[in-house]
């Protein structure tokens, strides 16, 4: 069994929902002679997510943004944490939505994704910095 951990760092990107599946495996440990194992990506930041869904229409991507700015509004009049601006509290409630990490499955040095899908990165400020995430191999070689 091996092990392999590295960080990858993503530029930043506006808010949204961005296709980065290169990008993170441009960076991640090389999975090239792993038979079997999983990646696990780990997003160092409570204001954006990790996903896995369409990688071919960016019609999609646009839905989920609008959809996630109306299930989860900007200046509710519940938030009390409102001193980053009006975008940081629906950030945090988007990132426990859909989730900080994704677990994924690695097959014959390549990851097992679906013929439509890849990873994207949910951003959801409005300025943000670059991203950093935690990517971790485990598997047989």
């Amino acid at each position: 069994m091996i092990w392999d951990q590295t960080f990858v760092d993503l530029a930043p990107l506006a808010r949204g929902f961005h296709l980065v599946t290169n990008e993170i495996l441009a960076q991640a440990p090389d999975m090239t002679n792993c038979e079997v194992g999983l990646l696990h990506l780990f997003i160092q930041h409570t204001s954006a997510s990790l996903a896995v869904n369409e990688n071919a229409d960016p019609d999609v991507r646009g839905d989920l943004e609008r959809h996630f700015n109306v299930m989860v509004p900007e200046r509710a009049p519940h938030y009390e944490h409102v001193m980053e601006g009006p975008d940081d509290m629906p950030a945090h409630i988007k990132n426990i939505l859909i989730g900080p990490s994704l677990t994924l499955p690695v097959h014959h040095g390549q990851l097992a994704l679906g013929t439509w899908q890849g990873i994207y990165l949910c951003e959801h400020r409005d300025q943000a910095s670059g991203r950093r995430v935690v990517a971790t191999l485990q598997g047989r070689w």
